[in-house]
C-alpha cells in the first residue's frame, strides 16, 4: 500500500503543476484539513498559505522602464540594461535588474551557454518550420507570454495565434507564471478553432511542461519548440508584443487586473477585424483567417 501511495504521490508531482495542486486544496472541507489535504497532494503547507509580497514603487518604475527599452533593444542583457539605466540618472544594482527581467520574463536574444539542464520531465521538442511554407489558417499555430505593466503591480499575458493570417485566436491573463492559464487559453482556441496542424512555441517551462504538451498530444498536434535564444524562430508574435504595448498598454496606467482584461479584449478585437495589416495589403488578420478556410473548402 505504501509502495501504491509513494507512485501516486510520484505521478501526480510530474504531472500535475504546483499551480493547479494549489488550487485543489479546499478551505473548509468537511472531512480533510488544510495539512492533510497538502499531504496528500504532495505540496507544502507553506505554499498553499503562502500570499506572494508585491514589488516597491521603485521597483514597478523600473520594471516599466526596463519592459520599454526592451522592445527596442531586444539584445539587452541585464549589464546593457543596468547601464541604460545609468545613462538615464538611474542608480540600480545589476542583481536587481537580473531579478526584475526574470520575473517579468525577459531574455535577451543572443545565444547563451548552456549552464542549466532541463528538467528529465520536459522534453525539448525539434523546431519543425524550418524549410516550411506556411500557406493556410490551421497550418502553424504559435504561444508567447509576455509581461504586462500595473499602476501597482503586473500581470502575465499568453495569446495564441495563428501563424498563417496572424490572427490572434485566444488569450489570458495571470498573476503567476504557472502554466495553467497557458492551458486555458490553448484549450480555448482549439475550441473555438478546431486544432492546428503544428503549434510552435519557445522553451518556457508553461509550454515544455506535461499539462500544455500533452493537450497538444491528445489532439494529435505535432509540437515544434525554437531554437533556446531565437526569438526570431517566434518573430509573429514578438511583433504582436511590440503593438499591444505601444497602441494599448503603454497609453494607459491599468489600476486592476479587470481594467487589463478589458482594454486588451477591446484591443485584439481591434486588431484582428479592423486593424489593417501590411503583410496583407491592409486587410485584417481574421478576415485572412476566414478567406484561408474559405478557399481550402471550396478546393
Amino acid at each position: 500500500i505504501d509502495r501504491g501511495k509513494g507512485f501516486f504521490r510520484a505521478s501526480l508531482r510530474q504531472t500535475v503543476s504546483r499551480g493547479r495542486r494549489r488550487g485543489m486544496v479546499e478551505r473548509g472541507h468537511p472531512r480533510l484539513s488544510i495539512s492533510r489535504q497538502c499531504h496528500i497532494l504532495e505540496l507544502a503547507r507553506s505554499t498553499w498559505y503562502h500570499r506572494p509580497k508585491g514589488e516597491s514603487a521603485m521597483n514597478l518604475d523600473l520594471m516599466r522602464r526596463i519592459d520599454e527599452q526592451f522592445l527596442e533593444t531586444p539584445f539587452y542583457g541585464s549589464r546593457q540594461m543596468r547601464l541604460h539605466l545609468r545613462h538615464q540618472g538611474i542608480v540600480v544594482g545589476r542583481g536587481r535588474v537580473r531579478r526584475l527581467m526574470r520575473r517579468m520574463g525577459l531574455m535577451a536574444i543572443y545565444q547563451k551557454p548552456r549552464t542549466s539542464v532541463p528538467h528529465p520531465e520536459h522534453k525539448i521538442y525539434p523546431y519543425l518550420l524550418r524549410g516550411i511554407t506556411i500557406k493556410r489558417p490551421d497550418q502553424v499555430w504559435c504561444a508567447d507570454i509576455t509581461y504586462i505593466r500595473m499602476r501597482r503591480g503586473f500581470l502575465y499575458l499568453v495569446a495564441i495565434m495563428d501563424w498563417h493570417s496572424r490572427a490572434v485566436l485566444s488569450w489570458r491573463l495571470s498573476n503567476t507564471l504557472d502554466a495553467d492559464f497557458c492551458v486555458a487559453a490553448l484549450e480555448e482556441a482549439m475550441n473555438r478553432y478546431g486544432v492546428p496542424e503544428i503549434f510552435n512555441t519557445d522553451q518556457g517551462s508553461q509550454f515544455t511542461g506535461q499539462d500544455f504538451t500533452q493537450a497538444l498530444k491528445d489532439a494529435g498536434v505535432a509540437i515544434s519548440m525554437d531554437g533556446k535564444g531565437r526569438w526570431m524562430d517566434n518573430v509573429f508574435i514578438e511583433r504582436l508584443w511590440r503593438s499591444v504595448k505601444w497602441e494599448c498598454v503603454y497609453l494607459r496606467e491599468f489600476e486592476t487586473g479587470s481594467q487589463a482584461r478589458q482594454a486588451l479584449g477591446n484591443w485584439f478585437r481591434f486588431y484582428n477585424e479592423q486593424r489593417p495589416h501590411t503583410a496583407f495589403d491592409g486587410r485584417h488578420p481574421m478576415d485572412v483567417y476566414r478567406e484561408g478556410h474559405s478557399a481550402s473548402k471550396a478546393a
